[in-house]
């Protein structure tokens, strides 16, 4: 009996998927009785896209390139099940195929992340992704920012390093002991793999699902974007080959500006642990902030 490939799962909030700020402003300035009320009178009126739609529309139709079901959205929402009827008459109108979802009444819906076996969870709320990151969850915090661009695939996703795909053993030598100590780190440590970091997990499960299609037709393309360069850059490299996983582009910017190089790479998003890369790079791609490391140390 053959055993069915595993899916690629992105779990998502409602406020990531659609655009919520007219009623999250009702929540905000009068409460949850007017925001239950405005839900209501408007369950018939669907929502405008939000920031990940794009993205969420790019991950669906993988299934269509595929020819089966290899990629799976799910919904977790703040909302209840009686005012999130106009997320799901909103995720119909779209036609989005989108059936399952958690809708938890106000409470942080980070919880069932691991739940759904989830191998991302995108939010607005910086506070369910930290409680994500906390229980070894890739999460991110989605940023407004620059508008989607080819809505057609492939699909391009693009990675910071330390932090992110890395943990951040090595950006706390460089933030507590300076450039020189972590380039010298970096060289004795070169046939040493680095540890990893929030999104090692997805990104496997990436390059999982890249497997399923030949080299020349893949509807999948990654990248690293880091401030990296040589001679920190061996490291990395023999990182990615202890752990079988092959990125298809490589960029060690020793420092330059981000953003201008992924809407090169026509990135369809972009993670980074630090805030202000991602502030950056918003003006050219969608970004998702990664409060994880030392950097983000509260």
């Amino acid at each position: 009996m053959t055993t069915a490939p595993s899916k690629l799962v992105v779990a998502i909030s409602s406020r990531a998927l659609f655009d919520l700020e007219d009623s999250h402003r009702v929540f905000v300035e009068q409460g949850l009785d007017a925001f239950q009320a405005y839900q209501l009178a408007h369950e018939d009126q669907p929502l405008a896209p939000g920031d990940a739609f794009p993205l969420v529309q790019k991950l669906l139709r993988l299934n269509e390139a595929a020819g089966c079901e290899r990629v799976e959205v799910i919904l977790l929402s703040r909302n209840s099940s009686d005012t999130g009827l106009r997320v799901f008459n909103s995720i119909d109108h779209h036609q989005l195929p989108i059936v399952r979802a958690a809708f938890t009444s106000g409470l942080s819906p980070h919880r069932y992340v691991a739940p759904f076996g989830a191998h991302l969870f995108l939010s607005t709320d910086e506070e369910d992704v930290r409680r994500a990151l906390a229980e070894g969850q890739a999460a991110a915090r989605i940023m407004s920012g620059a508008a989607a661009g080819s809505a057609s695939l492939p699909l391009r996703i693009a990675f910071d390093g330390d932090a992110v795909l890395f943990s951040d053993d090595s950006e706390r030598i460089y933030q507590q002991q300076g450039l020189e100590a972590f380039a010298e780190n970096e060289r004795r440590s070169a046939h040493e793999p680095l540890a990893g970091g929030p999104f090692k997990g997805f990104l496997a499960a990436l390059y999982q699902l890249q497997q399923d299609f030949g080299s020349d037709d893949c509807p999948i393309r990654t990248a690293l974007v880091t401030a990296r360069s040589a001679p920190s850059h061996e490291r990395v490299v023999r990182t990615f080959r202890a752990w079988n996983i092959r990125l298809d582009e490589s960029l060690f910017l020793g420092g330059r500006e981000k953003g201008p190089f992924l809407r090169a790479f026509g990135a369809d998003v972009f993670f980074d642990d630090q805030e202000g890369h991602c502030e950056s790079a918003a003006q050219h791609v969608a970004a998702g902030h990664v409060p994880h490391g030392v950097k983000n140390e509260l």
